[in-house]
């Protein structure tokens, strides 16, 4: 599977990465542009389903993913994780809004369905 280099080097992509997940999972939606929420979808999916198997070796790997502990003691409570137990995927929404203005830039929401 190929992944953007969303225009980065690898550890600024990462940095960025990590800095919108924690974002989402945190606000539950956010406005990006539509690649930068492309890679933010696959990203979430795994990490929910982590979530999901909750033991203390997914709980490692979230933080580790995750800037913000607070972020992942959400993820893996009854507010994310138990609401998607019975989902077998598809837990993001992408809903496009049209290009930004300045650059044109193809704008998205994503959110948790």
């Amino acid at each position: 599977m190929s992944h953007s280099k969303l225009g980065r080097n690898g550890a600024a992509r990462k940095a960025l990465l990590r800095s919108i997940l924690t974002s989402f999972f945190r606000y539950g939606r956010i406005e990006t542009t539509e690649s930068k929420a492309k890679e933010l979808r696959s990203l979430a999916e795994k990490l929910i389903t982590l979530a999901k198997r909750g033991d203390l070796s997914a709980r490692r790997q979230a933080i580790a993913s995750l800037s913000d502990e607070d972020v992942v003691r959400k993820l893996f409570s009854e507010e994310i994780a138990g609401k998607y137990q019975e989902r077998q995927g598809g837990y993001t929404r992408i809903l496009k809004l049209g290009p930004r203005r300045g650059d044109a830039a193809p704008m998205v929401i994503i959110e948790l369905v």
